[in-house]
């Protein structure tokens, strides 16, 4: 059975947009020690907008 990586943990990304879509990634939590902001496509408001990483 696979354990989980505390290292590379798996973190929600929420759209900015109000929309309430999500994106589910790892990151690495030794070379991005804050919080991820990524600029992703929202389909729901159909186009780019920043992504936040929520706890």
């Amino acid at each position: 059975m696979a354990r989980r990586n505390e290292v590379r943990p798996l973190i929600k990304l929420r759209s900015t947009a109000g929309t309430g879509y999500t994106y589910v990634t790892k990151k690495n939590k030794r070379n991005d020690p804050d919080r991820l902001v990524l600029r992703k496509y929202d389909p729901r408001v159909r186009r780019h907008v920043e992504f936040r990483e929520d706890r």
